[in-house]
C-alpha cells in the first residue's frame, strides 16, 4: 500500500500576477482600446482590484516591491505593468489564493512587446506573438 499522506506543505512564491477575466483580471483594461487611446497608471490612481481562487497557495512580492500583472488570455500571457499585491487571503482547504492590488505601472504599447521577450522569454505564451 502507497502512502499518500504528505509532510509539510507547498507554498508558491510569485513575482507575477497572471489572471485570467474569471479571477479578476480587470475589465477595463482592453488591448484595443489601450492601443487606441493608452491607459497610465495614473487612470487607476486610487482603485483597488481584486484577485480571487488563484490554484494553489502563493506569495506574492510586499510593497515597495513590484509585481508583474499579466493577463492570460487563453494560456497566452499579456504583461500589462506593475502592481502592488495589497492584501492576500489562502484558502487552506481549496488550496487558493486570493487578495487585492493596486497599479503602480501601466506599459506603453511598446513596452508590452518588449516585455515578454524580455521578462519571459516562452514561446508558447506569448500572446503578442514577439518571440
Amino acid at each position: 500500500m502507497q502512502n499518500t499522506n504528505n509532510m509539510g506543505s507547498f507554498i508558491e512564491i510569485n513575482d507575477t500576477l497572471q489572471l485570467t477575466k474569471e479571477q479578476g483580471f480587470p475589465k477595463v483594461l482592453d488591448y484595443k482600446k489601450h492601443q487606441i487611446k493608452p491607459f497610465t497608471a495614473a487612470d487607476f490612481k486610487n482603485k483597488i482590484f481584486e484577485f480571487k481562487n488563484k490554484p494553489q497557495i502563493r506569495l506574492y512580492k510586499v510593497p515597495p516591491v513590484r509585481n508583474f500583472l499579466v493577463q492570460n488570455i487563453n494560456g497566452q500571457w499579456l504583461y500589462w505593468g506593475l502592481v502592488h499585491i495589497i492584501e492576500v487571503h489562502h484558502d487552506n482547504i481549496k488550496q487558493t489564493t486570493s487578495g487585492k492590488f493596486k497599479i503602480i505601472y501601466i506599459y506603453t504599447s511598446e513596452e508590452m512587446k518588449c516585455a515578454h521577450r524580455i521578462i519571459d522569454r516562452n514561446k508558447k505564451t506569448d500572446f503578442l506573438k514577439v518571440m
